[in-house]
């Protein structure tokens, strides 16, 4: 489950995300431990609480002292925030930009993109 393209400790901080945008992590749950991260992906606890700590950083996680570490409220919607400008920043732009260069105006563009949005989901669910 590791990708060698990008930093373990990134991987960690975004199945965490992942697992709490699927609602595996509800808010207040208690997410593992860096041990058990560290156990299930053969790597040193040290990586593993660098990602975590991560998403201690941007309030995503909170320690309660001598318990662990669990979800903060709220932290779903801060997921997908930073999730949404992540995909507008890599996804959306480049692609208004390479479009702009093949004189497709917005509109042409949208119906491309439900197009897309048909051919690969049946339908765009809104």
């Amino acid at each position: 489950m590791i990708d060698d393209s990008r930093p373990i400790f990134q991987q960690i901080a975004e199945r965490v995300e992942g697992d709490i945008l699927d609602e595996t992590l509800k808010e207040e749950s208690q997410v593992p431990s860096t041990n058990e991260f560290a156990a299930f992906y053969r790597i040193n606890p040290a990586t593993a609480a660098k990602g975590i700590n991560l998403l201690v950083d941007e309030g995503i996680l909170y320690k309660r002292r001598g318990i662990g570490m669990f979800v903060a409220p709220g932290a779903r919607e801060a997921v997908l925030r930073k999730r949404r400008e992540q995909f507008y920043e890599q996804y959306v732009r480049p692609l208004t930009t390479e479009a702009r260069k093949l004189g497709i105006d917005g509109t042409q563009l949208a119906g491309l993109i439900q197009r897309s949005a048909v051919d690969t989901e049946g339908s765009m669910a809104p």
